[in-house]
């Protein structure tokens, strides 16, 4: 059974119902075991339970399962510090939430309210998550379709323009002086890991400078080492206004947090944000321990070499026609469908995922991966293709 009866039926799934993770191995109460080149959406940065961070989650499940922000805690300075000591130099001044869209949204909301304007500009194929506001400036129509079905929806895609992905000419006739912000994914994830080139993101940020707009990178798929940087706005050397992190950055708890500079954070006070539950003890402990694993295993320069050790093999495998994206948030675009495919590596024990350009396999996995399992993935593709 794939859907509880209980359950609304909003879920594409495969039949597998993992009972243990380790490292990047899914097992079923069978013992099968399945290759996971997706990480539950990018989640499972350093794999599943690496001992650190459930070491991290059981100690702070030992002294306090909860508080509110109504209360300091050590556990949430700590991960404070070490996230501060990572982000881009500029954006010193964090606010923690539970998930993507939430980060996106608290963004949104600070560009607005520093710029005093309410237009917001977006890319096509951008995806930043499912809240009304962030369905609604969406740049798949599939998802800001969702939003545009009520009124208050309408409301907030009407004040959205959307510029096709690295056309600097466009994006500088659609920014004006109404625009409170452009936002963008440095890597589209969703549609099929497309690229923003740098010398677009150099653009976007010189772009808003002249225009008094601010610049927001949504980095929850691209961030916490995805990419080879901490953040893919360190690897192109651009600084955006705000840089939003959630998925791999607490290791499968729920964390999001917007990184932001001193004129979105001018004048803030007081109740002027507000989250009940980011920010608790557990998934800021796990956080913490998630982001040294990081930076003391040297993931992020794993994700490059791992790219170019895929890419190398992939390019030898009849049928893939090109393989898009940075680090380890891959494209592989095939000559064919991609869903049968899919369901072809699943049945030999890969699961990988799936993107809005049919044609596309994404590659997600732990920055973990061992060389002999980045390996099997093209032998395995090629049989199936084959």
């Amino acid at each position: 059974m794939l859907i509880h009866p209980a359950e609304l039926p909003v879920y594409s799934r495969y039949p597998l119902r993992p009972v243990r993770g380790e490292g990047c191995t899914l097992f079923d109460a069978e013992g099968n075991e399945y290759l996971d080149f997706y990480a539950g959406h990018a989640v499972a940065l350093t794999g599943h339970r690496h001992p650190r961070v459930v070491a991290a989650i059981e100690e702070e499940l030992g002294k306090l399962l909860f508080y509110s922000n109504a209360l300091p805690l050590d556990v949430r300075d700590r991960f404070f510090s070490v996230l501060a000591d990572l982000a881009p130099e500029g954006l010193a001044h964090l606010f923690l939430v539970n998930s993507g869209a939430e980060a996106n949204e608290q963004a949104i909301h600070l560009a607005r309210r520093a710029t005093g304007r309410s237009r917001i500009v977006t890319m096509a194929g951008g995806f930043h998550g499912r809240t009304l506001a962030t369905l609604a400036v969406s740049g798949i129509p599939r998802y800001r379709g969702i939003a545009m079905g009520s009124e208050a929806g309408r409301a907030i895609a009407s004040f959205t323009d959307e510029v096709p992905l690295n056309d600097a000419d466009r994006l500088s006739e659609t920014v004006t002086r109404e625009t409170a912000a452009v936002l963008l994914e440095p890597v589209q994830g969703l549609a099929g890991a497309f690229v923003a080139d740098p010398a677009f993101l150099v653009a976007a940020r010189e772009i808003c400078d002249r225009s008094g707009a601010a610049l927001l990178f949504d980095e929850v798929q691209t961030g916490c080492g995805r990419t080879g940087a901490f953040t893919r706005a360190q690897a192109c050397s651009v600084a955006p206004d705000a840089i939003t992190l959630a998925k791999g950055i607490a290791a499968g708890l729920p964390v999001g947090a917007v990184l932001v500079n001193e004129y979105l954070a001018e004048g803030l006070g007081n109740a002027d944000l507000g989250t009940t539950f980011g920010g608790g003890p557990l998934p800021c402990a796990a956080a913490a321990a998630n982001l040294s694993v990081l930076i003391d295993e040297n993931l992020m320069g794993r994700a490059s070499a791992l790219e170019a050790r895929l890419r190398a093999a992939l390019a030898e495998v009849p049928g893939v026609i090109e393989v898009r994206g940075e680090g380890l948030l891959l494209g592989v675009v095939l000559d064919r469908p991609a869903k049968p495919v899919r369901l072809g590596l699943y049945e030999r024990g890969l699961l990988t995922g799936a993107a809005i350009a049919e044609d596309t396999v994404r590659l997600l996995p732990p920055l973990v991966l061992r060389d002999d399992e980045a390996d099997r993935l093209a032998t395995e593709l090629k049989e199936v293709l084959s």
